[in-house]
């Protein structure tokens, strides 16, 4: 008998229990970044004790909210009570919401995983579900740009603008950056978030300007914007008033995002493309000028290559003279005077070449050409200077230096040895007979005092002059330093030393390294140094230091500090200098 009442008990508590309904509804399993889930956990009996998950990879912003209903049909009811939560995703991926827990009958019931996939963020969401949550029609974030099917590296502007309506909005954070990949980007700095009136979808809008870009496509094809989102602490009306008969708000969080655009980027024709052809593109100018055309032996000249203009003026080489073998020329100090409004990059780019002739006699240097593609006409167009002559008044001749066997150190050493004098003329000053005077022995001693002293001084000089390999180090510190030369004069000037030192790095990289702005990747970088025998540890300062020029524009300085990174960039590229072969 007792074995049938057991029996009876487990089935009657077995059925009971396959009665017990707990599972969790969402209303999406695939969602934008931008866009809100919600989830309801179900029960078809009223269980306690309820345990809600962890919800790994959202932000609760509602929730929980508990309905219970109860119905009777033909004599049979049903029972119904949810656990409901708003959430948004913190982050793009695939994510496990886990299982929550009721207790019913002393034993404990649990839902099923459920999987969701977040995207990247939709333009405007649209969630049907949620039904507490209003205002998606009074807020937008739009991303305007200037021009959808430029050629490559012709700019264009992207403004980012938040349309709001009858809303009160605060906290305005960045929930996912906008990616430029295959666009040499230029941010606009805006100094202040102001509301302006404006229309919008045919409506009267309040908008902020967020965010200025130039963006000058690097490739042709199809390039993605990857979106700007945003999260924003939104004051959205209610139907219902306080006592003083005032409309009550209500407070939330909402997401929204700008959508990726999509930019059909033309390649630049190659029909009539010049051989020269370095990738400049807009409306330039093209001058070579020298600082000066006569000098005599021993002085130098600047020779100046320059392009004025408006186009991609970061973006481009400038063209190299050539000059005869008789002027020695040292590698260009390249300086840059550019402004980067929405119309794009305007100004001045230039390579200077310092100069020295070796011998007496008048030299040309090669007219120089320019090629560029007009983006008015749809041409390319090319520049011309004309050739210059440099005229050296005096000093050897190539003869001269072919019959004395090109041996400038004996040169250089007769030339020491005319400041000698042979004849001493001497005045009495006390009676004493001068033969046999200190003076007279000392006189009498001083050429076999400076015979030796000669000869080590030209035995150093030749020393000297035959290590290629430290003169190289002497001229590189002069260089590094008038790499710098720039960033010292704007020494005081916190913002403006650190935007003139991070173009004097770039331009040690571009003459050391030959590449161009758009190569400079830090990986790039790297690499290329390591790979000409730089060591690893200067390549790492020289990587710090560039990076923290952007930080320290902003970051607080004192003049101390300011002087410290100074000297520390001529210490780094000096010792690069050595080090790369």
């Amino acid at each position: 008998m007792k074995k049938y009442l057991a029996a009876i008990v487990l089935l009657v508590c077995t059925t009971l229990s396959a009665q017990v309904q707990f599972e969790a509804r969402v209303s999406k399993t695939t969602l934008g970044l931008n866009e809100r889930l919600r989830i309801d956990f179900m029960m078809n009996v009223d269980g306690d004790n309820f345990v809600q998950p962890s919800f790994d990879g959202f932000q609760i912003i509602a929730g929980p909210s508990q309905q219970v209903s109860q119905s009777w049909v033909n004599g049979r009811s049903s029972f119904e009570k949810a656990y409901s939560y708003f959430l948004v995703p913190n982050q793009k991926g695939t994510f496990i919401i886990k299982p929550a827990a009721i207790e019913y009958n002393g034993q404990i019931y649990k839902t099923a995983p459920v999987k969701v996939i977040v995207t990247t963020a939709t333009e405007q969401p649209r969630d049907p579900n949620d039904t507490q949550m209003s205002g998606d029609e009074s807020l937008y974030l739009v991303a305007d740009v200037s021009k959808t099917n430029p050629y490559i590296n012709e700019p264009i502007t992207v403004v980012y603008k938040l349309y709001f309506a009858n809303i009160g909005i605060s906290n305005l954070g960045e929930s996912s950056k906008p990616k430029y990949n295959d666009f040499w980007s230029q941010n606009i700095e805006i100094k202040q978030l102001a509301a302006e009136e404006g229309i919008f979808k045919g409506q009267n809008f309040r908008f902020i300007v967020l965010k200025k870009v130039v963006l000058y496509p690097q490739k042709s094809g199809r390039l993605k914007i990857e979106p700007l989102s945003l999260s924003v602490d939104v004051e959205l009306p209610t139907n219902r008033r306080d006592m003083f008969g005032r409309m009550m708000l209500s407070q939330t969080t909402k997401r929204v995002s700008a959508g990726a655009k999509i930019i059909n980027v033309k390649p630049l024709p190659e029909s009539g493309k010049p051989d020269d052809f370095s990738g400049a593109v807009g409306d330039f100018d093209f001058k070579v000028t020298p600082s000066k055309t006569n000098l005599k032996h021993g002085e130098s000249l600047d020779l100046v290559v320059s392009v004025t203009g408006k186009g991609n003026l970061k973006l481009f080489s400038l063209p190299k003279p050539v000059v005869p073998n008789a002027l020695e020329m040292y590698d260009a100090v390249h300086s840059e005077d550019i402004s980067t409004p929405l119309s794009g990059m305007a100004g001045k780019s230039s390579d200077s070449y310092a100069i020295i002739p070796q011998y007496r006699g008048n030299y040309p240097v090669k007219p120089m050409q320019f090629s560029y593609f007009d983006l008015s006409s749809g041409s390319y167009k090319t520049l011309r200077s004309p050739q210059i002559m440099i005229n050296v008044l005096d000093g050897p001749t190539p003869a001269d230096s072919t019959a004395t066997g090109g041996n400038k150190n004996k040169i250089a050493a007769v030339e020491e040895f005319k400041t000698i004098k042979s004849k001493t003329n001497l005045v009495t000053i006390d009676k004493e007979d001068f033969f046999g005077s200190n003076l007279f022995i000392g006189l009498l001693l001083l050429p076999f005092l400076l015979v030796p002293i000669i000869v080590l001084f030209k035995k150093k000089k030749e020393a000297m002059d035959g290590d290629i390999s430290g003169n190289r180090i002497r001229m590189n510190n002069k260089l590094a330093k008038k790499y710098l030369s720039e960033a010292k004069k704007q020494i005081n000037n916190k913002e403006l030393f650190y935007i003139a030192l991070e173009k004097a790095m770039h331009n040690f990289l571009k003459a050391k390294l030959h590449i161009e702005t758009s190569e400079m990747s830090k990986d790039n970088i790297q690499e290329l140094l390591l790979s000409r025998n730089a060591k690893p540890e200067a390549v790492n300062d020289f990587l710090a230091l560039t990076e923290n020029c952007e930080v320290a524009r902003y970051a607080p300085s004192s003049s101390v500090t300011i002087q410290q990174d100074f000297d520390k960039a001529v210490f780094i590229i000096s010792e690069l200098e050595k080090q790369i072969a």
